[in-house]
């Protein structure tokens, strides 16, 4: 209980901080929020896929692109290889791939252990402080609750929506409380000019479902977009403890997430 009202009580503050003239002009721009990168594009294994790479079983990521000049290329890492151990620790999906290389410090040099044309290898590679991103100009139109003392953190892995122009993370809990839902995935920033603005999506908008689909991670948006692809898409939209309907016309784009 006493948690709880530590939690609502920082969510009042937060809400008071958005008054002030500055929050209207805010620039939301999170370089270096998301910790260190690689310089690689990602996408799951399916089983499909494990059996036409001739994996002796379905996991870990595949490398679909890699960054020009970035830590992955200086370490000759190419499109087409399964990343299956990071650190020697086993790889199961990009969210966890994506967690353990954030939380790596920037300039560590990390082990990967990889499957390329049919043969395992071991690279090394040092990983660098991720890139700052494009500053989009925008206003949330929620709070970001703040970390709490007694409250553990709620923070979900940020993904890139290639088709939608989004940064993602997963909530549930105490956050997905504040802002009115079950679980769901909350708008971090969006693009400018991306299908996502078009459509009039916001940072601080919680994404509950795409059709009728519900969605609780940023890995089921990417999948359910896809399955989409070249059609108007209907999204469940929180917004300020309202529900909505939004609908978006995603890019053209490979499904793939940046690491």
């Amino acid at each position: 209980m006493l948690h709880r009202n530590i939690f609502l009580l920082g969510m009042s503050l937060a809400v008071a901080g958005l008054i002030a003239p500055a929050a209207r002009a805010q620039v939301i721009q999170r370089a270096g929020e998301s910790g260190s990168f690689l310089g690689v594009f990602l996408q799951e294994v399916s089983g499909d896929r494990a059996r036409a790479l001739r994996l002796p079983e379905e996991t870990g990521v595949e490398i679909t692109r890699v960054d020009p000049n970035s830590p992955a290329a200086t370490a000759g890492l190419m499109p087409g290889d399964v990343i299956l151990q990071y650190n020697g620790q086993r790889v199961e999906g990009m969210e966890q791939f994506s967690r353990m290389v954030r939380e790596t410090p920037a300039g560590r040099q990390v082990t990967l252990q990889m499957f390329r044309n049919g043969a395992m290898q071991t690279v090394t590679a040092k990983v660098a402080s991720r890139p700052a991103p494009a500053a989009v100009p925008s206003a949330p139109s929620q709070p970001f609750p703040p970390q709490l003392p007694g409250v553990p953190p709620r923070i979900g892995a940020l993904t890139r929506g290639a088709t939608l122009g989004i940064e993602t993370e997963a909530i549930s809990g105490q956050l997905a409380d504040y802002f009115g839902v079950k679980e769901g995935v909350l708008v971090r920033s969006v693009a400018a000019n991306s299908p996502a603005e078009k459509a009039g999506i916001k940072a601080g908008d919680v994404i509950t479902r795409v059709g009728d689909s519900r969605i609780a991670t940023p890995a089921e948006i990417a999948t359910q977009v896809r399955a989409k692809a070249g059609q108007p898409v209907a999204l469940g939209v929180m917004r300020d403890h309202r529900e909505m309907t939004v609908t978006v016309m995603p890019e053209a784009g490979d499904g793939t997430h940046r690491f």
